[in-house]
């Protein structure tokens, strides 16, 4: 059974490195034998030492934060003893397993028993929000269906009273040994039991909650906060709150990707927003003045006079958030109003008349047409730089 090295620090499991080091000092200065000099000293200043070694190496932490052993026999502890070439292997058959996919061809001296409790995979949610909600941020109940640990049995996968028994083929190693002949001679390899499946243990008296997986699934609904500029396609992530692992492994994270709704009245680029604005005829040659509806307020917008199509105002920091890799805003983007002024297609008589004085004293009753081009060699048509933008 794996030692509970935070216990033996008195520290959580999601300690920082400080921390571990700030408890270590403080235990070995209560426990130094030349300090204490109680019977039991001596042995728990041995064990809090190893309980330090373990957690201040990061890969042996790892071993421990997924239940298992690292000083236990073929468990890592190839590291600890500093000559040893083959450190970080665990010994000459996990070399072997590395290069021949587990059939060690040496003397049998496998791996020992893999441990029950694995990691939880990640989880992902797809959570609707609109426009408003992107650049606002929200707090969102969310609904999930993930498996957590079972509460009858702690994620042991054994009945309350009752503990795994060692497995009767393997002898409680995970793995069993074939000798076959070839023209080398006689080569042994090593396999998976596959009674226990590589865990050394049989459980013969499973959970009934969990049928000896030591997780069950369940309906549960926690808040999600949504930070303010997301996008479509970007994802928060819940770290603890997936799938929780066989045996009762640690927890995944649950990542939840936001598919952002599409607006009635703006089109995103980034952080910047796009609007599309119709200005009648009269008014773009006479000039007014316009309420704009931005996503939380009103703004004035002043059309001066002989405002032509296609005229983009650009009202800075009207836009969304800018959201940085670290979640914090720096800033806000700008929302990019584009005119389209509209020429009447009905008109009446007395309108007909009215224009057509207008074009007699501006000398226009016969206009010459005017043919531009825009860079590419093409005719720039009416508000196509907003129909281009629409379409990328």
């Amino acid at each position: 059974m794996a030692r509970d090295y935070y216990g033996t620090l008195g520290v959580a499991k999601d300690a920082t490195p400080e921390q571990i080091k700030r408890a270590y000092r403080k235990l070995a200065r209560e426990l130094h034998p030349d300090v204490n000099q109680e019977a039991n000293a001596q042995e728990r200043f041995r064990e809090v030492t190893t309980a330090y070694e373990v957690l201040s190496d990061p890969k042996k932490r790892q071993v421990v934060d997924l239940g298992g052993d690292p000083l236990s026999q073929g468990g890592g502890d190839g590291g600890m003893g500093g000559g040893d070439p083959f450190a970080g292997f665990g010994g000459l058959g996990d070399i072997m397993d590395a290069f021949f996919g587990g059939s060690g061809g040496g003397g049998g001296g496998g791996r020992g028993p893999r441990s029950r409790v694995q990691p939880g995979s990640d989880a992902l949610l797809r959570l609707e929000l609109t426009l408003e909600e992107c650049a606002s941020g929200v707090n969102r109940d969310i609904t999930v269906d993930t498996a957590v640990l079972c509460d009858s049995c702690d994620g042991g996968g054994s009945r309350a009273g009752s503990a795994p028994s060692t497995c009767d083929t393997c002898g409680g190693r995970g793995e069993v040994q074939s000798v076959q002949r070839s023209f080398l001679g006689q080569v042994m390899t090593s396999r998976p039991c596959p009674v226990c499946r590589g865990f050394g243990e049989v459980i013969t008296d499973p959970c009934q909650q969990c049928s000896g997986d030591g997780r069950v699934r369940e309906r549960r609904t926690i808040t999600v906060k949504i930070p303010a500029g997301v996008g479509d396609g970007m994802r928060v992530r819940l770290a603890g709150e997936g799938e929780v692992g066989p045996g009762g492994g640690p927890a995944g994270d649950l990542f939840v990707e936001v598919e952002e709704q599409p607006h009635d009245r703006f089109i995103r680029d980034g952080a910047d927003l796009h609007c599309n604005v119709a200005v009648p005829m009269t008014a773009a040659a006479l000039g007014t003045v316009l309420t704009l509806e931005t996503l939380d307020d009103t703004e004035e917008l002043t059309v001066e006079p002989g405002t032509q199509p296609g005229t983009e105002h650009v009202l800075t920091g009207r836009g969304l958030p800018k959201l940085r890799s670290n979640g914090r805003v720096s800033g806000h983007g700008d929302l990019h109003v584009h005119l389209d002024v509209q020429v009447p297609t009905r008109l009446d008589e007395e309108q007909i008349e009215l224009l057509r004085q207008l074009a007699t004293l501006r000398g226009e009753e016969q206009p010459e047409p005017t043919v531009t081009a825009n860079g590419n060699g093409q005719r720039q048509g009416l508000f196509s730089r907003f129909k281009s933008f629409g379409q990328r």
